[in-house]
């Protein structure tokens, strides 16, 4: 069973979601899974203003009473100056990708969410990315220096390898992140989009294998 993650590290409903899509693969060890990096504000130039902040905390709110994740309000609160732009995780998860494919990417990818929602990094920064990208592989058994994974964070194949993942999600319809997807004979079927309980996951891949 192949299932395809249409997400975005900086996506609230996603970091909500993580929990419950390592729980499906915990369930379900026949399934392998790619994760599409969405880009849903991928270069964004806007500075988060109060408001923004404020839209973001109530949001977070609502992600928070569904799943139980934890955030930090106070770090976002913190912030100044800062700009929502999300193709820097984005490309981070991508230069994980591209240096330890072997690696467990959800894992990966939980961790750069980790780091934004509840460290309140800056994960638009590419010391910061690699510093997070290489501690997340290290602790996975694969490591990379950081050194070496900011050298390919910053690469322009990198770059264009992020913005293919993006085209791709475009091209799959995906309107809201997150959005799974089984694949099938090469056929991407829908099993859901935006946040979903594990118990539903499974009871639609099941009546979609029936």
């Amino acid at each position: 069973m192949e299932l395809v993650l249409a997400a975005d590290p900086m996506c609230s409903w996603c970091y909500g979601f993580g929990k419950q899509m390592e729980l499906l693969l915990q369930r379900r060890p026949d399934a392998s899974l790619r994760i599409v990096l969405g880009g849903l504000r991928a270069g964004a130039t806007d500075v988060l203003d109060d408001a923004g902040k404020q839209f973001r905390l109530h949001h977070w709110a609502k992600v928070e009473e569904a799943s139980g994740v934890p955030f930090n309000r106070e770090g976002l609160l913190a912030r100044t100056g800062f700009v929502y732009d999300t193709e820097p995780v984005c490309r981070a998860v991508v230069t994980a990708r591209i240096l330890r494919p072997e690696a467990d990417m959800l894992k990966v990818f939980r961790a750069f969410q980790h780091a934004f929602y509840v460290a309140a990094l800056d994960t638009t920064d590419g010391a910061v990315l690699a510093d997070v990208g290489h501690r997340a592989l290290e602790e996975l058994g694969h490591p990379v220096s950081a050194a070496d994974f900011l050298a390919t964070w910053k690469k322009r194949s990198t770059i264009e390898e992020a913005a293919t993942d993006f085209a791709t999600a475009r091209a799959m319809g995906v309107s809201s992140f997150p959005t799974l997807f089984l694949k099938n004979g090469g056929i991407l079927s829908r099993v859901g989009a935006g946040y979903a309980h594990v118990d539903q996951l499974q009871k639609h891949l099941e009546a979609m294998a029936a």
